[in-house]
């Protein structure tokens, strides 16, 4: 099954359930460590400096040389997969990569940077666009439009965010930084509302116009929206950031607000630097720290099912959109959501490392030292396996997937280095919209506003 076939249910399941979630009055969150805090061990930088590497080699072996495109997916061991089809977000992810392997001496910065002028020649003068937005998934070596992909906001934003990251890494090179702030200053964000005052579409699909989806809920469009509001000619208003909702989950003894599974809380923080601050008014959110607990949470959602699924446990968990043996499925929680069966997503740990390694490390290497190449291979971890499938019959995923291999290695530079924030963050866009929304020092240990509690 290809990504294409669930990629609107996660917007059906929050359309449905928002209302459903818990919204309560708490003293205060759980407490949780500062992730800069975490001692790693000289075993543990060498285990995440090769699984780093693998991440990359995806990249660096899944693209086109003419256009610069990113593949969608690939087999685990190199072969092709999927009709080499590739994702604008994946070639988001890939060009961050290449940022990240030129600064840590993976290949040479004149290779990294011959790379991504190929990527953006190609993005500004041949790939088809509508205001400036750009396919889902497209040929790789056409760009032509694959799988009745939509144009689709937040897979452009990603790429943006790619983009952006790659000017911020070469901020001397003039090519790189003329070409990134003509490709994202063409993008016609106002557009995108399609007559709603405040929010964004999820797409257009052509021959059929604008489609019936808003980021109207918490998700993974944090980044969307900050690019939108920054953007100096066809943006919108700040007042966008504070339209979508915010729903509160209460687990346990966790609470925060949430999108559904775990990669809403990821994708836009391999970017944007969240850290130590909190929005203004009405919202008075601190996102990094509340992603930090939704990882925290769901651990401990995880180790909740362990009496249905035995190799769950307190070092053995993560649940996120992702194959299955039963296709490409959205699954995840707290909520609970989705048909989840047993089966483990690395990626899901992995791509909280930023936020909670002394959690998230410790199942990556539980998960490398008990399974070994059974699901660590050339691009680092399967894209999920299931040890208990159908009575004991390990079931390992053939592809490995190129946005989920991208939020892992941005999220293990995060924790090492902070690199892909600081080169991100460079970016005039960015800062221009947080200082507009309001943006200030956060308390620690606050994740959310004190609220009155709800008469009843």
């Amino acid at each position: 099954m290809s990504r294409k076939d669930n990629r609107f249910a996660r917007r059906e399941f929050l359309l449905a359930t928002a209302g459903a979630m818990i919204a309560v009055r708490s003293a205060r969150p759980a407490s949780i460590p500062n992730p800069a805090a975490k001692t790693l061990t000289p075993d543990d930088r060498a285990f995440l400096n090769d699984y780093a590497k693998r991440c990359f080699r995806y990249f660096w072996e899944q693209w086109d040389q003419h256009t610069g495109l990113c593949m969608d997916r690939a087999r685990s061991d190199g072969a092709p997969s999927g009709g080499y089809v590739a994702s604008s977000a994946s070639t988001g992810f890939g060009l961050t990569a290449l940022c990240i392997a030129a600064e840590h001496g993976w290949i040479p910065k004149q290779q990294a940077r011959a790379r991504a002028i190929t990527t953006l020649r190609y993005y500004w003068a041949h790939a088809f666009h509508d205001h400036g937005w750009f396919y889902h998934f497209t040929d790789a070596r056409t760009g032509a439009r694959r799988l009745n992909s939509e144009i689709s906001t937040i897979d452009t934003a990603l790429l943006l965010a790619g983009m952006l990251t790659v000017a911020g890494y070469f901020s001397a090179d003039h090519e790189i930084r003329l070409l990134a702030k003509q490709i994202f200053e063409r993008v016609d964000f106002a557009w995108m509302l399609n007559g709603n005052p405040r929010l964004l579409c999820h797409g257009v699909m052509p021959g059929s116009g604008f489609l019936s989806y808003r980021w109207a809920s918490y998700s993974e469009a944090s980044i969307l929206y900050l690019l939108a509001i920054g953007s100096p000619h066809r943006g919108i208003s700040e007042e966008s950031w504070y339209a979508w909702s915010r729903p509160e989950v209460q687990y346990e003894k966790w609470r925060f607000i949430s999108g559904g599974p775990l990669f809403t809380h990821q994708f836009s923080h391999a970017w944007v630097d969240f850290r130590h601050q909190k929005d203004g008014d009405p919202s008075y959110i601190d996102y990094f720290e509340n992603s930090q607990i939704a990882t925290y949470a769901h651990r401990d959602f995880c180790i909740s099912l362990q009496s249905k699924y035995s190799d769950y446990g307190p070092n053995m968990w993560g649940i996120t959109v992702s194959d299955s043996p039963r296709g490409y499925v959205d699954w995840g929680g707290p909520p609970y959501y989705g048909p989840i069966n047993g089966t483990l997503v690395p990626c899901a740990a992995a791509g909280s490392l930023m936020f909670a390694p002394d959690i998230c490390l410790p199942v990556l290497r539980e998960m490398q030292s008990m399974y070994g190449d059974q699901i660590y291979g050339r691009y680092g971890f399967a894209d999920a396996f299931n040890p208990a499938w159908h009575d004991k019959k390990f079931w390992v995923d053939q592809d490995v997937v190129g946005i989920d291999l991208g939020i892992s290695l941005l999220s293990m530079e995060n924790l090492l280095t902070g690199n892909v924030w600081r080169w991100f963050m460079r970016n005039q866009y960015v800062q221009s919209a947080m200082e507009r929304i309001g943006f200030q020092i956060a308390t620690p240990g606050i994740a959310l506003k004190e609220r009155p509690a709800r008469r009843t």
